[in-house]
Parts: structure tokens; sequence; C-alpha cells
């Protein structure tokens, strides 16, 4: 369910409110601002969209598969957004100094307000930005602390995706919470051996105390059963998540199963590190699902996710 929280000058924020699996296991197109910023900036229409399209393919593949089969007329809102998301994620990677990161922050957060000034009526706020908390360099206090950052990550994304394809609707608003909590889990599961080389850890605390498990053990690409018992928690987490998105199945309109469509590299992470036996460092893990696109097909023509 989707609510209301204070945010920018121009109009408020909007946020979302937020059993394991066996072992062995909302935005009206954003066409009117998008134009005035691309003849400030000098790129016609086509340009600015084959660049949000080409940024997604290089650093969001999976969303950038999804966002293809999304109907014609909400696909470059789509691409737009989830662009802006990418430029947001990588920020962290892309400067040295907290304080760099901050005014990157600052200028994307001005820059949003800038666009929904130009006409409020008609734009609702894109997202809750990255908090700044989140250039700091450490771990998740608990996996409740990692799914509110996902559901005002990820989740706040699939909103907009809603809104996008015109559905305002408690159940599918309802599903995408969920969603977007398994992908902010599986994100962080996919980035561990990424940030475990530039000596960075940030699975939740809680979990790896649970377990004897120490950051370092993860830095030393520890595979004991302690350390992928670790990894089997936290993904039945995101198993749980997608369980419970899908109990909403029959009740959130068709309409808006192509938001969800990112379900099916979800669920085929968690099955390729369930056959690995949760070894977060196995390379089958970094591999690229070949079949990706054709599962995404089937999924979209049967209407399901």
């Amino acid at each position: 369910m989707a609510v209301s929280a204070p945010g920018s000058a121009c109009g408020p924020l909007r946020l979302g409110v937020p059993g394991l699996w066996a072992r062995g296991r909302r935005v009206p197109g954003l066409a009117g601002p998008g134009r005035n910023v691309a003849a400030a900036s000098g790129l016609g229409a086509s340009g600015t969209d084959a660049y949000c399209m080409e940024l997604l393919r290089k650093r969001d593949y999976e969303s950038y598969l999804c966002s293809l089969l999304l109907p014609a007329e909400s696909r470059s809102s789509a691409f737009a957004l989830r662009a802006f998301n990418v430029e947001l994620a990588q920020v962290k990677d892309l400067v040295s100094e907290k304080t760099i990161g901050l005014m990157r922050m600052q200028f994307w957060k001005k820059t949003v307000d800038d666009i929904y000034c130009d006409n409020p009526p008609h734009q609702p706020v894109a997202i809750e930005l990255w908090k700044e908390k989140n250039l700091d360099d450490k771990a998740y206090r608990n996996i409740q602390e990692l799914e509110s950052y996902a559901e005002n990550t990820q989740s706040s994304l699939l909103y907009l995706t809603l809104e996008i394809l015109g559905i305002k609707d408690l159940h599918a608003d309802h599903a995408a919470s969920h969603i977007g909590k398994a992908q902010g889990i599986v994100t962080c599961l996919r980035a561990m051996p990424y940030h475990g080389s530039r000596r960075r850890v940030f699975l939740p605390m809680d979990i790896c105390m649970l377990h004897g498990v120490s950051q370092e053990d993860f830095l030393r690409k520890n595979r004991d059963k302690n350390v992928r018992d670790v990894i089997y928690d936290i993904a039945s987490q995101a198993h749980l998540h997608l369980k419970h998105a899908r109990s909403f199945h029959k009740s959130v309109p068709v309409k808006a199963f192509p938001a969800f469509l990112q379900t099916v590299a979800l669920e085929d992470y968690l099955k390729k590190i369930q056959q690995v036996d949760f070894d977060i460092f196995h390379p089958s893990l970094q591999q690229k699902n070949t079949l990706l696109p054709l599962s995404l097909y089937i999924r979209s023509w049967r209407k399901r996710y």
C-alpha cells in the first residue's frame, strides 16, 4: 500500500508501506519535463531514450529485458525511471570520498525538485532518493534494515512502474512491496563477491552473528557450512517475499503483471544458489543466463509473474 510522506517543496514523496523454503532447495509518463530537459541538454528525444536504454542494458540487464516487455506506451518512462535508479546506485562505486558522494546525491535531489516544480499537477515525485547514510560502508544491522532499504528503493521503483501503467490497486501495491524486498535481498547477495573484493561486507549482521560468522570469513571467501547457513537464511527470506507476492496473483490486475517480471530473474538466481548449496562465491552465480529473455517472454505470454 502506498502512503505519502513529506518530500520536496513541490510535492510529497510517495513511498511504499511495508517460513523458509526447504533446503536441498505508481507515474504518468515523464514526457513533459523530459522534453524540457532534453532540449536544455541539446539531445533530441531519440538521443535521450537511447542513452537510458543503453545505460540500463549495460548496468542492469535484467531490468532492461523486463522493461522491453512493458506496453509500448509505457516503455520510455520505465527506461527513464530505471536509468535514474542506475545513476543513483553507482554513486558509491564512482566516488572515493563520502563528501563527493553526498554532493552528487544533492545534485540528483535538486534535479528531481527542479523537474517536478516545472509542472507539479502532472508529476508525482519520482522516488525517495538514496539516503545519505547509505554512503557509509556499514553492514545492515539486521534483515529488517535491509528490507526497509529495499522497500524504499526497489519497491518504490515498482510503485512508480505501476503508475506508469495506470494501475492503482491495493493488491498490486502489496505484491510490489514484497517483490521489491526480494529484489533488494537478492541484489545484496549477488553483489557480495564484488563488495568482498573491495573489502566490504553488507550482509545483515544479526544473521552472521547467529551462525558465528565474521566479516573476515566472507573477505577470505570461506565456504564452510556456517557461512553457507548465513546465505541460506538470507536467500530464504527473499524466497518468502516472492511467495507472498505470488499469493496476490488472483487479485492483482493482469495489466500489472509486466511490472513484476523481475520475479523471473530473482527466481532464477535463487534456484542457482540452491543448486550450489548456497556457496555465494561459486563462479556459476556470476554467469549470465542466456535463456533469461526466453523465460521472460514465456512468463509474459502466460500472463504470470
